[in-house]
């Protein structure tokens, strides 16, 4: 997490940490005294395939060693594969007998492993380092900033695509794709010509019922726009429909996904083996288990209409997917979800997708389709990543609001040296997402109680005296009554949460006036009836303290 890199800045200049072990990315961003770099290897794994360093990879790194003002030199170590250092040790317990020399069996490369010696090392050593390639790339969002600056766009424009360093086949594409985006933000109203230019000299403008805050910060930004019209916002599903629609347009984070297939599978797997079914039928079936894609089938029709008239997206991939949505049906904090997944190594990944989803919707969907319960799901996701690391939506926050980049770096840099299991406010200052927090939270023993998890359900409340056994007692009468338990969007919904904010018993000796909420989620039955419903009661304080609604549970039953 980017809070625990600027710490580690700070420590490795002040000098209590003598070794700071990573990948490659300590490399780049982060600024270290480092003596001595050790390799475990000279190849990596790129996303799709192990591959030897780069020279520029490597000189990357290795440049790392040698503290300024301190080291004429610094080392650089690398560890042999460790199928060679196997070989070298048994070769060393034979000794010099050349009998027991030739009965050494050496030990072979793993099948698909990409070896390296010092042959390698050698030829990285020497290589310069490879060309830079620019990444310019024209956005929506580089067009609708431009068209907002005072003068004439289409100059500005002209002069961005042609007065760069790229080459001019690169400088013809991009100019292509400038009046692709130009004419799909016309086509969707999102600009319009002007007869006359503006006093600003502008011969376009931003149409007027976009808030201030708006972007098209993905390439498929517009398509997302455009698809907004397809969802009913009279569904009650409305608001994770549109979340669907925004995490289709960002980037894949793999690690998530991958570890969202292998839950998938693993419970598809265990519902197979209890139906009796044959283990080829079951591999055969598991070929058609994916991670969660909703409204996949939708989108992607969509998307194929909306390439006919704008073939400039052809470039861009549709990617429905399900994390920001699959926590928020799940009912899940940051923390859970990472242990849910086995995400502990991706922290960071999954921070900056939700980060990424988090600006996107704040950013992309216009006034006209926000609720008020899409705006309660935003409020939400902007907290728990507030209240993870909040460096990352500071610093973007404070950039957009036109602060100086050199201030805006040296506060955060400041901040590194806060403790860092603090929150940064109070999660219940933002009274919104606090609530959907509360919301949340109660709905997960609402799941969790309708699979019957007892113990999962002790986890959560055991300390305040609502272990297993006082959860299944609690629930059996309901069970008794009814077969399910609902967990439907209606289910979730905030009309069956009853919130009392100023309860009227909270004078109790040594208890602070408006220390806690009382609240009541009531169970929806398949009958209608709505008779049944957990009481809690919400610790303020408590839940400051850890950055997440602290719930302690008062009673579950008749209401």
């Amino acid at each position: 997490l980017p809070k625990y890199r600027r710490l580690v800045e700070r420590l490795a200049q002040a000098g209590p940490l003598k070794v700071i072990c990573g990948t490659d990315t300590l490399g780049v961003g982060i600024n270290v005294p480092i003596r001595t770099v050790v390799l475990t290897g000279l190849t990596k794994y790129d996303g799709q395939r192990s591959r030897h360093l780069r020279a520029r990879e490597f000189h990357q790194i290795a440049g790392r060693a040698g503290r300024a003002g301190y080291d004429t030199v610094g080392s650089i170590v690398v560890q042999a594969p460790d199928h060679e250092v196997e070989n070298a040790r048994l070769v060393k317990r034979a000794g010099d007998d050349p009998k027991k020399l030739r009965r050494v069996q050496r030990k072979k490369a793993p099948e698909g492993f990409v070896n390296w010696g010092e042959r390698t090392f050698e030829r990285l050593v020497a290589a310069e380092p490879e060309p830079l390639t620019s990444s310019f790339a024209v956005s929506h969002s580089m067009l609708l900033n431009v068209i907002a600056r005072p003068g004439d766009p289409f100059a500005h424009m002209r002069r961005l695509l042609t007065d760069n360093h790229e080459e001019p086949a690169a400088q013809r594409t991009h100019i292509r794709h400038a009046i692709g985006i130009s004419r799909a933000l016309l086509a969707g109203g999102v600009i319009e010509r002007l007869v006359e230019p503006d006093p600003d000299g502008r011969g376009v403008r931003l149409t007027v019922d976009l808030q201030s805050n708006f972007a098209l910060d993905q390439p498929l930004s517009a398509f997302a726009m455009a698809s907004l019209a397809l969802l009913d916002k009279d569904d009650s599903t409305y608001a994770l429909d549109v979340v669907s629609v925004i995490e289709s347009t960002l980037e894949d984070p793999r690690q998530v996904m991958g570890a969202q297939l292998n839950k998938a599978r693993g419970e598809a797997v265990a519902a197979m083996k209890s139906e009796g079914i044959e283990y080829d039928e079951r591999i055969e079936l598991l070929d058609e288990v994916t991670a969660p894609r909703p409204l996949a089938e939708l989108l992607e029709v969509a998307y194929e209409s909306y390439r006919k008239g704008h073939p400039w997206v052809a470039d861009h991939e549709l990617r429905p997917k399900s994390v920001v949505r699959d926590m928020y049906e799940r009912a899940m904090t940051f923390v859970e979800y990472v242990n849910f997944y086995g995400l502990a190594r991706s922290e960071g990944l999954l921070l900056r997708y939700l980060t990424d989803c988090y600006r996107a919707l704040r950013r992309t969907v216009p006034g006209a389709a926000r609720t008020d319960e899409l705006d309660d799901l935003v409020a939400w996701l902007g907290e728990l990543v507030r209240q993870v690391d909040s460096s990352l939506l500071d610093e973007w926050e404070k950039l957009a609001a036109g602060e100086d980049a050199a201030s805006v770096a040296a506060a955060l840099a400041a901040s590194a040296s806060m403790l860092i299991d603090a929150p940064v406010r109070p999660v219940t200052a933002n009274a919104r997402a606090f609530r959907v927090l509360v919301r949340n939270a109660l709905f997960r023993r609402v799941e969790l109680a309708a699979r019957r998890d007892w113990a999962a359900l002790g986890d959560l409340d055991g300390e305040s005296g609502w272990d297993a056994e006082a959860w299944q007692h609690a629930m059996s009468p309901y069970w008794d009554e009814h077969e399910v338990l609902l967990t439907d969007a209606d289910a979730r919904g905030p009309a069956l949460l009853m919130v009392d904010i100023n309860p009227e018993h909270d004078d109790e000796p040594g208890r602070q006036p408006g220390a806690r909420w009382q609240v009541r989620q009531i169970l929806h039955d398949p009958a209608g009836h709505h008779d049944w419903g957990v009481n809690a009661e919400v610790d303020l304080a408590a839940s400051d303290s850890t950055g997440e609604a602290v719930i302690r549970i008062a009673s579950v039953g008749m209401l």
